[in-house]
């Protein structure tokens, strides 16, 4: 039981990486099946589109799949042109601050669709396919050799037979690895790049990121639980009044424009500091705007406060 309690807490510790492991997993088990069960090439003037499509359109349906479970995508999106309002992407600042929201979206769910495109370039499979039915490489392989060498490069990925001469040029297979490899080793360059730039600029020191997301993973458990716990009670009043035929009695409840204040975007303020939205509303004065005050500004090292992307236990 207490080995079974040692790895409960690890998972927990570090469900952050652990989630984004099993995305990617996932994926890579998922493409080696395409390969190995659904795929195949074949071997003619389709080569280039079918290859092409499935390197790079399961990809991008992953990328769409995430945009829509993501949850900094609706709390951008939801409302912002609701009729009677004005559309929020007109205003400069806004939008600016929308952008780097669906900046986070973008590189956030960009995860399954980069494993995705590595994984079936090590594999070779898709490349070999598509690069094997494009015209600019049939043209430089077989410049002189005529129609024959083009239909031979084609049905090189089934096992065709190729003359000598084309194949001291023909390398498909180690191209499309040598391309996984590079492409695996500059999202790693990348990550760690962008990571450093961000946790220098932060507002905030290290430990104070720590406490600040185990306050936001308390405040997310117990906001679910006091909502369930409203919604309950109001439901009961409500069906009350339904079947006994009574008035219904005063119950507070947040308003419209309550809702709408804590539910937009995040900024970190020096002069009056806050660790979310609701933080700031219940320290404002009731009815007082707080989408927007003087001395705000958006850190993309606390871009994990719009989101949900948050290790229970706080670890960073």
């Amino acid at each position: 039981m207490e080995k079974f309690r040692t790895v409960l807490d690890f998972c927990l510790s570090h469900q952050k990486v652990i989630g984004y492991s099993a995305v990617s997993l996932l994926t890579a088990a998922s493409e080696r099946l395409f390969s190995v069960v659904v795929f195949q090439c074949p071997c003619n003037s389709w080569n280039m589109y079918y290859g092409s499509v499935f390197l790079l359109v399961p990809a991008l349906i992953l990328f769409l799949l995430g945009c829509l479970l993501n949850v900094r995508t609706w709390r951008v999106f939801t409302g912002c042109c609701a009729p009677g309002r004005c559309c929020h992407f007109i205003h400069m600042r806004r939008c600016c601050r929308y952008s780097k929201v669906l900046w986070l979206v973008t590189v956030s769910t960009s995860v399954a669709p980069l494993t995705w495109i590595a994984v079936a370039l090590l594999g070779a499979s898709f490349y070999e396919c598509a690069a094997s039915g494009s015209s600019l490489i049939q043209k430089h392989l077989c410049k002189g050799k005529g129609t024959q060498c083009h239909e031979q490069v084609a049905r090189m990925p089934c096992g065709g037979t190729l003359s000598h001469e084309v194949k001291e040029f023909l390398s498909f297979r180690a191209q499309s690895q040598v391309l996984g490899w590079i492409l695996i080793a500059c999202i790693m360059a990348l990550v760690l790049v962008v990571t450093c730039i961000n946790r220098c600029r932060s507002p905030v020191s290290f430990l104070q990121l720590k406490f600040w997301k185990i306050y936001l993973a308390k405040e997310k458990e117990l906001f679910e639980s006091k909502a369930k716990e409203h919604a309950t009670k109001l439901a009961e009043r409500n069906l009350k009044c339904f079947f006994e035929f009574t008035d219904p009695e005063q119950f507070q409840t947040p308003s419209n424009k309550d809702w709408q204040q804590i539910s937009s975007l995040y900024a970190f303020n020096t002069k009056r500091q806050y660790y979310s939205m609701i933080h700031k509303y219940v320290c404002a004065n009731r009815g007082a705007s707080i989408k927007s005050t003087e001395g705000d500004m958006f850190s993309p090292a606390l871009g994990f406060v719009d989101g949900t992307d948050i290790d229970e236990t706080g670890t960073i």
